[in-house]
């Protein structure tokens, strides 16, 4: 997921977004554990577009307050 794309999604959307992303990056951990990960690098993929969610949240809110 590109960050341009993360910039098209509403508030409400990110939050949901953040949500599947984290119970998806809990579920890759629990496999990385039991040794049935095929993918390494989904872990890693993972948890830069849990980051790139939460960036664009503080920027809004960021946003929120200086326009208020």
């Amino acid at each position: 997921m590109k960050y341009s794309e993360v910039q098209k999604m509403s508030t409400q959307e990110l939050q949901i977004e953040q949500q599947r992303l984290r119970r998806h990056l809990f579920d890759l951990r629990a496999q990385a554990v039991t040794e049935k990960l095929e993918n390494p690098k989904q872990l890693l993929a993972t948890r830069r577009d849990v980051a790139r969610v939460l960036t664009a949240l503080r920027h809004r809110s960021g946003q929120e307050t200086v326009k208020s």
